[in-house]
């Protein structure tokens, strides 16, 4: 009895960090690592969305991103977002270098992020869809980016730069 006992308190611990696994995922292709995509959920009949993940390249060469898409929306656009003089400025960019050894990091708030343009349908917590990053470099990467709330995408995606 005192086995099973052990076994069934394993199993539930196991289940309840779960979750905690299941928020932090990451792809590795060639020398790129792209931890957390994470998009943010949108109120029903909102146009448009953004998506965020980080990107680092672990190799001697620079990677470039020049385009992405995704079937959830219509485009789906690089941008920048900065505040100049207490104003947001919002500025598409036509792509993003990321040299080697670094990583970028998309964040709610500001800085780079990915733009989901005409959207299909709201994006709700839970939900997930594909994304497809084209480098210059390596050609096309798919990722499945997972909506989550703002602070938890955020969270769980800095949690992979503790590894």
């Amino acid at each position: 009895m005192p086995v099973r006992r052990a076994h069934w308190s394993a199993l539930f611990a196991a289940t309840l960090m779960l979750p905690a696994f299941a928020l932090a995922h990451d792809v590795r292709f060639e020398d790129l690592r792209i931890a957390h995509p994470f998009a943010t959920p949108t109120p029903p009949g909102a146009p448009n969305g953004a998506a965020y993940l980080d990107i680092t390249v672990e190799g001697d060469g620079a990677a470039t991103l020049v385009g992405t898409s995704s079937p959830v929306s219509r485009a789906v656009e690089m941008h920048d977002m900065s505040m100049d003089d207490g104003n947001m400025r919002m500025r598409k960019l036509d792509e993003i270098r990321i040299e080697p050894g670094d990583t970028l990091t998309m964040r709610p708030g500001g800085g780079s992020h990915l733009m989901l343009l005409g959207l299909q349908e709201a994006l709700r917590v839970g939900d997930s869809f594909p994304l497809t990053l084209e480098f210059a470099e390596r050609g096309e990467i798919e990722v499945e980016v997972w909506v989550q709330e703002a602070s938890d995408g955020s969270e769980a995606a800095d949690a992979h730069h503790h590894d």
